[in-house]
């Protein structure tokens, strides 16, 4: 059965493990089993304190990041991989599944032209080196297609699978996030079925990045395309109303994108539970 998440820029654009706790009868109530942990800065997060967390309350914690402007994937894979290798050491060590989000590129980074042959063939040998790396500290890997506003690699769930197919490593897993797919696909299922078997985990965010139910997304529609095709994963609530500075203007918020904070989960999540009920999604 499938979990929900919560990414916790809902609530801080960093990682605090007190104001976590602060929250955690809340989680509890609106069936929260997953936090999503931004690691932009690896060094902020003290892992044994991070890790007693989610002992004590059962929470599981995936991480997730995107690399910075000066990293180029392509030209110099070995300056990639050695910014991955902390954040690696951090998800395996606070008890992570995985290390998500846009780990092939840069948020942001575009060339104002098509992806060309030789961009693709160049992220697939970073992905696939990332993905032993990760490998190497029992994780997978996620690589996230994004909107055309943020990156030209990598854009719907097919290109998501072809990059997958073509790295050919069994711990590389497709994140797919409805506000990109809001953008790039025909349609949130048929999203969802290019991905084939390659899904493994899912953002479910709103059309202008606040709480679910405040934006234009159809909720059933989008849980039924799940639903289509059996995925009983993680779908993870992903809310900038609170940005890590490093990112926000590569993501273009400047603002909160809920005059009332609070309402990322005291809203948004019954409006998830629900759209998940019509459409016969169930969370454990």
């Amino acid at each position: 059965m499938a979990q929900l998440g919560l990414h916790t820029f809902a609530a801080a654009p960093k990682w605090d493990v007190a104001q976590m706790r602060g929250l955690v009868a809340k989680l509890h109530a609106h069936k929260v089993r997953v936090l999503e942990i931004p690691l932009l800065d690896p060094s902020e997060i003290d892992v044994a304190e991070t890790r007693t967390f989610c002992e004590e309350t059962g929470i599981q914690p995936v991480c997730s990041l995107g690399l910075p402007a000066e990293i180029d994937v392509i030209a110099d894979p070995d300056t990639g991989l050695a910014f991955l290798e902390p954040a690696f050491e951090v998800a395996a060590g606070v008890g992570a599944f995985a290390l998500s989000g846009v780990s092939y590129g840069t948020i942001g980074k575009i060339s104002g032209a098509p992806r060309s042959q030789a961009e693709f063939d160049g992220t697939v040998r970073f992905i696939a080196r990332a993905a032993q790396a990760a490998k190497a500290h029992g994780l997978k890997l996620g690589v996230e297609p994004c909107n055309r506003y943020e990156t030209h690699i990598m854009n719907t769930g097919a290109d998501g699978r072809a990059y997958c197919e073509a790295a050919g490593e069994d711990n590389v897993f497709i994140h797919l996030d409805s506000y990109h797919m809001n953008i790039e696909e025909r349609s949130f299922a048929q999203g969802i079925r290019d991905c084939g078997d390659w899904l493994g985990y899912v953002h479910l965010s709103e059309s202008n990045r606040a709480a679910p139910g405040h934006g234009t997304i159809d909720w059933v529609a989008f849980y039924a395309g799940l639903v289509e095709v059996g995925f009983d994963g993680i779908t993870t609530l992903e809310s900038m109303n609170h940005v890590h500075p490093a990112i926000a203007s590569a993501l273009a918020i400047w603002h909160p994108v809920e005059p009332n904070p609070d309402d990322v989960i005291d809203t948004g999540l019954p409006v998830l539970h629900a759209a998940a009920r019509v459409a016969g999604f169930r969370y454990e």
